[in-house]
C-alpha cells in the first residue's frame, strides 16, 4: 500500500470513528444542523440552528429517530443542550491533547439522512479570549481552512484519531466559522446540563485601557504595562460595595493581570459568584488589595 492509499485510509477510519457521536438536529425551519452526543442522552449543538422550543428532532445512524427537548442554551457561546426522552446515543471521545497550529484536523456533520459529510484542512490560528457577536465571551477558539458546509454547524471538529477537538459554528461571527475548544464547550454543557444555563460573574464597573506608570509598576514589581481604568461604578454594586472608586487603576483580579476590559470577564467564571475575590489597585500611585464579592450577571 502507498502512503497515499495509507494517509486516505486515515481519514476515512476517523471520520467513520467520529460518524457515531455526530448525529442531524432537527430544530429550525430550514435544512437540518448537526450535533455531538455529548452524554447518551444529551446532544450539544450551536444555539442558531435551534429555533424553536418543540417538534426538535435527532437522527443517528442506523436509522434512529428521537424527539428531544431544550435542557439549556448559551446564546453569548452559541450554544445549546438538548435532551432525549431516553439514553440511546454513542457518546463522542474527547481528544485529551489541545491541537497545534498546522495541525491536520476534520470538520464532520450529518446535515441529511444520507449520513455524514466531512471536510479536511489545518489550524491556523488559535485565539481569545474574544468577545462574539453574540453578545458573548469566548476564553478560546481555534480557526481551521476546513469547509463549513450548510447544515455542519455544531458538528464536530476532529483529529485524525476521529476525537472530537471541538464544536464548529458559523453562528459567531458573521462571515466565518470558528470552532469552540472542548475545553470551553464540555464546561459550558456541563453547566446548561446542571442549571439550563451559564452562570457568569460581574463586578458592576466600565474600564478602559490604560497605561501604567514607572513608579506603579515598580511598586507592583512586575513588567505589566497596562491596567484598567474605573471610569463607572454600578450603585451599590459589587465593586462599589468592596470600595473601588472612579479612577482607581484595576491591575489584578483573583490573581490574574488584568489590561484589557475582557479580561475582567475571563476572570468572573461562574465558580466565583457569590465568593469575595481578591481585586488590586493602583490608587494615589499606591498598590492597594480589596475583597470584592462577586456578583451574578442577569
Amino acid at each position: 500500500m502507498n502512503t497515499a492509499t495509507e494517509f486516505s485510509n486515515g481519514l476515512v477510519a476517523a471520520a467513520s470513528k467520529a460518524s457515531a457521536g455526530t448525529v442531524l438536529v432537527e430544530a429550525r425551519r430550514r435544512y437540518p444542523a448537526s450535533g455531538i452526543a455529548f452524554s447518551a442522552d444529551l446532544v450539544l449543538t450551536a444555539d442558531h440552528v435551534v429555533t424553536r422550543d418543540d417538534h426538535i428532532r435527532i437522527r443517528t445512524e442506523p436509522g434512529g429517530d428521537y424527539e428531544a427537548t431544550i435542557a439549556g442554551r448559551d446564546p453569548g457561546s452559541d450554544l445549546a443542550l438538548l435532551r432525549l426522552g431516553r439514553a440511546a446515543l454513542t457518546p463522542a471521545q474527547v481528544a485529551q491533547a489541545a491541537p497545534k497550529v498546522g495541525q491536520l484536523v476534520l470538520a464532520i456533520g450529518r446535515p441529511s439522512l444520507n449520513g455524514i459529510q466531512a471536510s479536511w484542512g489545518i489550524v491556523t490560528a488559535i485565539g481569545g479570549p474574544t468577545r462574539t457577536g453574540r453578545g458573548g465571551l469566548l476564553d478560546q477558539y481555534f480557526q481551521t481552512e476546513t469547509t463549513p458546509y450548510p447544515g455542519f454547524s455544531g458538528g464536530p471538529l476532529i483529529d485524525t484519531d476521529g476525537q472530537v477537538l471541538g464544536v464548529n459554528t458559523s453562528g459567531l461571527t458573521p462571515g466565518a466559522s470558528l470552532t469552540i475548544p472542548t475545553s470551553v464547550a464540555w464546561s459550558i454543557g456541563q453547566a446548561l446540563a446542571k442549571d439550563g444555563t451559564v452562570k457568569r460573574g460581574y463586578l458592576g464597573v466600565r474600564t478602559q485601557s490604560v497605561e501604567i506608570a514607572e513608579s506603579t509598576r515598580q511598586e507592583l514589581r512586575s513588567a505589566q504595562e497596562r491596567g484598567l481604568l474605573v471610569v463607572w461604578l454600578e450603585d451599590d454594586g459589587p465593586a462599589a460595595r468592596g470600595g473601588l472608586l472612579v479612577g482607581d487603576i484595576v491591575v489584578g483580579i483573583a490573581g490574574k493581570q488584568v489590561s484589557d476590559p475582557d479580561d475582567i470577564f475571563a476572570a468572573l467564571s461562574g465558580d466565583t459568584i457569590g465568593k469575595p475575590v481578591e481585586v488590586r489597585i493602583a490608587r494615589g500611585g499606591k498598590i492597594q488589595a480589596l475583597r470584592v464579592a462577586v456578583g451574578e450577571r442577569k
